[in-house]
């Protein structure tokens, strides 16, 4: 026998690390060897990890409905380990409300209420999803085949160090972890402040500000923000989303329906005033609600062919010239064949010929909008990129009143467009998109131009889908524009750009006139990538010892990517550029292609081919520890 066990220590316990854990368990045989000793390592409790802990306000929700959120895979999945199936949130809440999982108990009222009235169209608490992470974590360790121990352990991984034998993972609380294999699966990070935040910050301490940096808005310190005080607030996505409720709701407002089903807000006095300005002026696109009842979406212009021919061409494959023009026309074909074949009471002609004009007008805008305009009576009905993506277009207003009412019409017009099944075009471009993301992963890493590395794919194209398709619950949208009706909220227009002047904050539009000037300033979004700058001493460890930052270079860009350098199976590439065979890294801090941990039941998803990859790796690596064996009797 082995004298012990191959031992793989885990940096991170959250979703994509327990999700790894599930696939590496699921290759095990009884009679495979070595016999393993799994540990993960973090802070905070396994399943759930510092996103989705329990410990956070209630009123923070996935932006995902219940149905389309799992942590399974399913015969959808083209991956080489076994599937093995599971419930997706909705069906796990069933499960538990039908009394068949007898291993969930929840003793907090509030959750318990929530898990009842839950259904597949519900957005959840970060909390009930922790609960479901939980239980996911305690069903994979249950279910460990013999020879497989697996066990968390509660800390923060300072450093890793070379032995004779592996590795030895330093912990804060000074306790050494002898390892064979680490896998570095720390979810999203913060990191220190880059070159304008430190600038900023510095300023404002100066000048006596108050500055609330980019931050997880569960971490985030709010409660500098007085109630009164006029607040602006950079970026209209997720993040901001969230302060807004936790500024609102969270300090005692409540909503309510009027008689004639309106939502109005009550404010609670403690409320500061939040002006909310960003590139484009609006908020993200909200969540959609309706179904597809046309033919069902699928590619037509970013094709495997079309993917084919791209790969075939010599030389590098740049996003933005060869790639978006692509997704653009596939997002126009997306919509109209749902207009047409789902709705065809509202248009003049017939799918079958309008696709033949379709091809002729798809890539030019003006002559998108000419043919559109003859056979679709309804504006609403019609759609274009650009549109899409800057419905402010290049409008300017006559004051900051203007703007405001005018990003008020556009909350109400998007609720209409994505959560009404009339307008069911959302939902299949939504679908759209969601294919076209897919069908960007079938192009090699290594193919990519410099640029697009960089900065087209991490920003802009991560930008446009997130602000399309995923965006926040309706029904946050709705309570902005509530909370804009009632004067918490003010919208500051489009291209706001942020100065200090005279000891204080001055925001300003150039397509509104006047400017708001006063003590306070939030920047609602997320921290950037940079592994290097990490505020966790082991993925920075990790980025400037063991590893290091992708470094991209072509004839016309040169930059850094700020994530660990992987190969396809998440393999750490050495400083050297060698790989090692024993150190892998999986999650978005990676250069592989970010893809989220848990994702939507029977969709091929990207997140859990990419973890059954690398996963299979590991398994490799553990069936390669050569363990010392027991010294056996001699015979007598």
């Amino acid at each position: 026998m082995s004298d012990r066990a191959a031992r793989l220590v885990i940096v991170g316990a959250g979703p994509r690390a327990v999700m790894l854990v599930e696939r590496l368990l699921a290759r095990r045989t009884k009679a495979a060897t070595p016999a393993l000793h799994v540990t993960l390592v973090d802070p905070h409790p396994p399943g759930a990890g510092r996103i989705w802990r329990r410990e956070q306000s209630p009123l923070l929700k996935l932006n995902s409905m219940a149905r389309d959120v799992t942590v399974f895979t399913d015969e959808s999945c083209t991956i080489a380990g076994p599937v093995r199936s599971g419930p997706s949130l909705i069906e796990w809440a069933e499960r538990v409300r039908a009394g068949s999982l007898p291993d969930v108990e929840i003793d907090d009222p509030d959750l318990a209420t929530e898990l009842q009235a839950l259904r597949g169209d519900s957005f959840p608490t970060r909390r009930l999803q922790s609960v479901y992470l939980d239980w996911f974590w305690r069903r994979t360790v249950a279910i460990a085949p013999p020879g497989v121990e697996v066990r968390w352990h509660r800390g923060a991984v300072q450093w890793v160090d070379d032995t004779v034998d592996g590795y030895e993972v330093a912990l804060a609380d000074g306790i050494r972890l002898p390892a064979d294999i680490v896998v570095y699966a720390l979810g999203h990070n913060g990191r220190e402040p880059d070159g304008q935040t430190r600038d900023l910050l510095a300023a404002a301490a100066d000048a006596g500000l108050t500055y609330v940096p980019p931050s997880f808005t569960a971490d985030a310190d709010l409660s500098v923000l007085r109630p009164g005080d006029d607040v602006i607030v950079r970026g209209m996505g997720l993040a901001a989303v969230d302060a807004v409720v936790l500024l609102a709701e969270g300090r005692g407002g409540r909503f309510a329906r009027t008689a004639d089903g309106r939502l109005r807000y009550e404010p609670s006095g403690r409320e500061p005033r939040l002006h909310l300005g960003s590139r484009r002026g609006v908020p993200y696109r909200s969540k959609v609600s309706s179904q597809v009842q046309g033919e069902p979406p699928t590619r037509e212009v970013l094709t495997p062919a079309a993917i084919a021919d791209l790969l075939a061409r010599p030389g590098t494959i740049d996003f933005l010239d060869d790639v978006w023009p692509l997704v653009a026309r596939e997002l126009v074909w997306g919509h109209y064949r749902e207009l047409f074949t789902g709705h065809p009471e509202r248009v003049t002609t017939t799918w079958a010929a309008f696709r033949v004009t379709l091809p002729e007008v798809d890539g030019n805008t003006a002559a998108l909008r000419r043919a559109v305009a003859a056979v679709v009576p309804d504006p609403l009905d019609r759609f274009d990129v650009p549109a899409l993506d800057v419905p402010l277009g290049d409008e300017a207003f006559v004051d900051a009143a203007d703007v405001h009412r005018r990003v008020r019409r556009h909350i109400a017009d998007d609720l209409q467009l994505r959560t009404t099944q009339e307008r069911s075009t959302a939902q299949a471009l939504f679908l759209t998109i969601l294919l076209s993301f897919l069908a960007l992963a079938d192009i090699p890493t290594e193919r990519w131009s410099a640029r697009s590395r960089a900065v087209d794919l991490p920003v802009t194209w991560h930008t446009f889908f997130s602000y399309v398709a995923s965006g926040p619950p309706a029904h946050r949208l709705e309570e902005i524009g509530a909370l804009a009706d009632a004067g918490v909220v003010r919208f500051l227009g489009p291209e706001v750009a942020v100065r200090i002047a005279d000891g204080r904050f001055v925001a300003s539009s150039p397509r509104v006139p006047g400017e708001l000037v006063t003590t306070t300033l939030v920047d609602a979004w997320l921290p950037g990538s940079g592994a290097a700058a990490s505020e966790n001493p082991a993925l920075r460890e990790l980025a400037t010892r063991h590893g290091r930052e992708v470094q991209v270079s072509d004839a016309t860009f040169t930059g850094s990517l700020g994530r660990i350098d992987v190969d396809a199976d998440g393999r750490v590439v050495a400083r050297d550029g060698s790989v090692h065979a024993t150190l892998f890294a999986l999650g978005p801090f990676t250069s592989a292609m970010e893809a989220g941990a848990f994702t939507r039941p029977h969709s091929n998803a990207l997140p859990l081919r990419q973890t059954d990859r690398v996963a299979g790796a590991v398994a490799d690596a553990v069936a390669s520890v050569r363990v010392p064996r027991r010294a056996t009797a001699p015979s007598r």
